[in-house]
């Protein structure tokens, strides 16, 4: 079953049931949901900026596709082996090669070693925040989160920068019933079940955050329940109502002022949402090979990530896939290892990761989509590089690692370096902010595009450094 989860009954475009009884008729605040769509519009259309001289891998990337792996995978057991480092570094782990002579990566990403010709690792990604919300919410927002170092953090002034999903919504339209941006398959939380800061519309407004989705799409009879028509209403009755006011709207002809074909256009889309005609193709996964579901794994955060692939074919600009716990495993099943760090990474974490990651590389480049999709892995932080007492890593936001992938990048590259240890930077630090820039620049966005608060004071979309070492 699939839920749209931010608030108590709110709908997957950010609108609560009184304000969407139908379509075509008043609710009982006076607002339809065409006038709700089109008043998200008006609210902040960004200024467009685009250089003159925007450099490498600018617009390259069409979609891009954000793997969030929450508690913060070790940059050592992955992206940064260190094999000549001390063994209460290193831990009892080995290395392989890769695809790519000189590039190493630890032994329990095998898949992911095959394709390393495709990706581009940054290996000195730097927050200096060791707070899980404060430190991914510099990672979500490119916005450093006040005061760092703060975990469980709530959404609260100051930290109300939008996330990088929610200026997707900002800056590309809704297409075929679709929103610019998605988050699957639930929000990031804590432990206490607070949700993190900077993941929805922030000074923009609640009107510019992604689509919410609470699925689980490794269920059998995954659909969408909320984007079906209600009982007794057919498929051939809300084309009735759409045709007749098609009629009515043609009586008007050239006199039409264009606020109201903007409102025309906004109709459409309620329509499109409420058929499901697009909506219910790009969510049906019944559709893809079995051996393909396989390939992506049959649990939750493979199937969400196969999911994501759909999504962005269907012309969905981003999507942002957060990591599952996995029911019963050490860490609360996530990558948050303080004990026994090791056994949770062999035994579920990197493995599935490995599995799930590859299977999106290689489905991308065999449907000839890798190019113009930008794949990012990444958390909040990294790991320490020394064991705690319990055999684990703790948190460190010091010196980690991304990869990306497709859209722009460079293939076969590795961007940055660490210490012997993984424990600080030596060259080529990245920020969040960096990062944000990277990926708006890839996707055609120049970092000095404009948008606005609420409260109409402008603002950039992106206050870092486009890393064209890696363009």
């Amino acid at each position: 079953m699939l839920t749209f989860l931010d608030r108590p009954y709110r709908l997957c475009d950010g609108f609560n049931r009184r304000e969407a009884i139908c379509v075509g008729g008043l609710s009982t605040l006076g607002l339809s949901l065409p006038q709700l769509l089109h008043s998200r519009a008006a609210i902040a259309a960004p200024d467009a900026f685009t250089s003159n001289d925007a450099g490498p891998g600018f617009g390259k990337a069409k979609s891009v596709i954000m793997l969030w792996l929450l508690g913060g995978i070790s940059q050592v057991e992955s992206w940064d082996p260190k094999p000549h480092a001390p063994a209460e570094i290193r831990g009892e782990f080995g290395i392989i090669p890769s695809a790519v002579p000189g590039i190493l990566v630890g032994e329990h990403l095998p898949r992911i070693a095959l394709f390393a010709d495709r990706l581009a690792l940054l290996r000195a990604c730097v927050t200096d925040d060791n707070g899980h919300s404060s430190s991914g919410y510099h990672m979500l927002t490119g916005v450093p989160h006040v005061p760092p170092g703060q975990d469980n953090s709530p959404a609260v002034f100051p930290n109300f920068a939008p996330s990088q999903a929610a200026l997707m919504r900002a800056m590309r339209p809704d297409r075929n019933g679709l929103p610019s941006s998605i988050v699957l398959p639930y929000h990031i939380r804590t432990d206490a079940g607070t949700s993190w800061p900077g993941q929805g519309g922030g000074v923009m407004g609640r009107t510019f955050d992604p689509w919410l989705l609470n699925c689980d799409p490794s269920q059998p009879e995954f659909r969408i329940e909320e984007l079906e028509l209600a009982q007794g209403v057919s498929g051939d009755r809300l084309a009735s109502r759409r045709n007749l006011l098609g009629g009515l709207r043609n009586q008007g002809g050239d006199r039409l002022p264009s606020s109201a074909a903007q409102f025309a256009a906004k109709t459409d889309q309620a329509f499109d949402l409420l058929s499901g005609s697009a909506t219910r193709r790009a969510f049906a996964l019944d559709q893809e090979p079995v051996e393909l579901r396989d390939r992506y794994g049959r649990y939750r955060f493979g199937q969400s990530t196969l999911l994501a692939r759909r999504l962005v074919q269907a012309g969905v600009s981003l999507v942002q896939v957060n990591w599952t716990r996995v029911e019963g495993k050490p860490n609360d099943g996530a990558w948050d290892t303080h004990g026994d760090h090791c056994l949770s990474a062999k035994s579920f974490l990197m493995p599935m990761f490995d599995q799930t990651f590859s299977a999106l590389i290689d489905d991308l480049q065999q449907r000839g989509l890798l190019d113009e999709t930008l794949v990012v892995a990444l958390s909040e932080f990294g790991r320490t590089p020394r064991f705690n007492k319990n055999a684990g890593r703790d948190h460190w936001g010091h010196c980690f690692s991304i990869a990306m992938a497709g859209g722009g990048v460079r293939s076969g590259f590795v961007h940055g370096e660490s210490d012997g240890h993984t424990a600080a930077p030596v060259s080529g630090i990245v920020t969040p902010a960096d990062i944000s820039a990277t990926i708006f620049h890839c996707l055609g966005l120049s970092p000095d595009t404009i948008v606005h608060e609420q409260s109409s004071r402008p603002f950039p979309i992106s206050r870092g450094q486009v890393i064209f070492d890696v363009l």
